[in-house]
């Protein structure tokens, strides 16, 4: 039997060269599941992102969804894409293994908390306060920094890297600390400030609202002393101080410190994110 993909619509481009189409898994003609292909914001039209691969129960089992997946990488490299991401739910045991017996590699993960119905307490000595106006030009500086930095070291170039930064922080910080729905808060001990933490109400999933933790830093010369867990404690009760009732976040794979913290503060993993170089 022969599995391919079959578009259900016509090729979508824009001006930037970015590509998106729509497919049905056909096993000899006969449709049993379906995938989004498009190229990757993130890293424009090198980067392919497969998306919404399913494949209906009857046909589950039978290696249906590796196949579709590898038609998928070479849809995306006729696009001239050198690299693919993919999303796959933390609880799909089957699609899990199927990224990595094809060789993707995990890059990051998506963990999301219900909170409880009480603010939890800061632990005694440390205090949180919002980010004053002459405070947030520095963290800017350093919290763009940052986070092109951490797309550098997942193969981007510098320059997209540092324009996506920028865009990223400007899209959503557009007011700076004051920006409607957003908590930029700062965290004191001993009149000094130790660390930070940018919390922010969004839609999560389509028709379902909570907080997200964009950025959460500990200064580097107090690391080490449990400030992590008090910045997220921190960000749990402005969550909460909004109305949200979940809050996610998002964690790279070598982030092991971190991996733990939230693990400790009943963090669970809900979606992993996985990448892999199109050769």
């Amino acid at each position: 039997m022969t599995t391919t993909l079959r578009p259900t619509g016509p090729l979508q481009q824009g001006a930037d060269g970015a590509k998106a189409r729509s497919y049905e898994v056909c096993v000899n003609s006969r449709p049993v599941g379906a995938v989004d292909l498009r190229t990757d914001p993130a890293f424009g039209p090198v980067g392919g992102v497969i998306g919404g691969l399913r494949i209906d129960e009857p046909d589950r089992g039978r290696g249906r969804g590796t196949v579709a997946a590898l038609a998928a990488e070479e849809v995306l490299r006729g696009w001239g894409c050198d690299r693919v991401r993919i999303g796959i739910p933390a609880d799909a045991t089957a699609a899990l293994r199927m990224a990595d017996a094809l060789g993707y590699t995990l890059l990051n993960s998506h963990l999301l908390k219900e909170l409880p119905g009480q603010p939890p307490e800061l632990p005694s000595g440390v205090a949180g306060r919002r980010m004053r106006e002459d405070e947030f030009p520095a963290w800017l500086a350093a919290a763009v920094d940052g986070y092109a930095r951490s797309w550098t070291e997942r193969g981007m170039p510098e320059a997209r890297a540092r324009a996506k930064s920028e865009a990223d922080h400007r899209e959503n910080l557009p007011d700076g600390p004051v920006t409607p729905g957003v908590a930029l808060d700062v965290l004191v001990e001993g009149g000094r400030v130790v660390g930070y933490v940018w919390v922010a109400e969004i839609e999560l999933d389509p028709g379902r609202r909570g907080a997200f933790v964009f950025d959460v830093e500990v200064a580097g010369e107090h690391r080490g002393r449990g400030h992590g867990r008090s910045l997220m404690l921190l960000a749990e009760r402005e969550a909460l101080a909004a109305g949200a009732r979940l809050i996610k976040l998002n964690v790279f794979a070598a982030n092991t410190p971190a991996v733990r913290l939230y693990a400790s503060l009943g963090y669970r993993e809900v979606e992993r994110f996985y990448a892999k170089r199109l050769l």
